[in-house]
């Protein structure tokens, strides 16, 4: 398995999700040793999430999971992009396809994307 450097950065690193056929960037989540391991035994993202404190296996709570494709690893090897098919119409919680779907302006933000799926009912059936 490849060993990538968690210390550097105090545990966890960066993990770009990018559509494998497109190259759209969809999410930038962490990845703790555990969930790297979790990822590459199961073929499925598997971040770490910072604010529950656990592993959170992408799509867990709405049917919208990330099968890996292929894996880039940087040059120091503290920083993943998970090359995506994303299943399901959408990666952000929001209920847009791309978590970055807002462009900044000289004014503040600007939506650059319409939602895909209606997070409220997705997150609500789940509970």
């Amino acid at each position: 398995m490849v060993e990538l450097d968690f210390q550097k950065s105090g545990g966890l690193i960066p993990a770009v999700a990018q559509d494998w056929q497109t190259g759209e960037v969809l999410m930038l989540a962490y990845i703790s040793p555990e969930s790297w391991t979790e990822t590459l035994n199961s073929g499925y993202a598997t971040y770490f999430s910072r604010s529950r404190n656990k592993l959170w296996k992408k799509g867990e709570s709405s049917g919208h999971l990330q099968k890996i494709h292929s894996i880039l690893v940087d040059c120091d090897l503290d920083t993943v992009v998970f090359k995506v098919e994303q299943l399901g119409p959408g990666a952000c919680h929001t209920g847009h396809r791309s978590c970055f779907y807002r462009e900044v302006t000289g004014d503040g933000l600007r939506e650059t994307e319409q939602t895909v799926f209606d997070a409220d009912k997705v997150y609500q059936e789940k509970k």
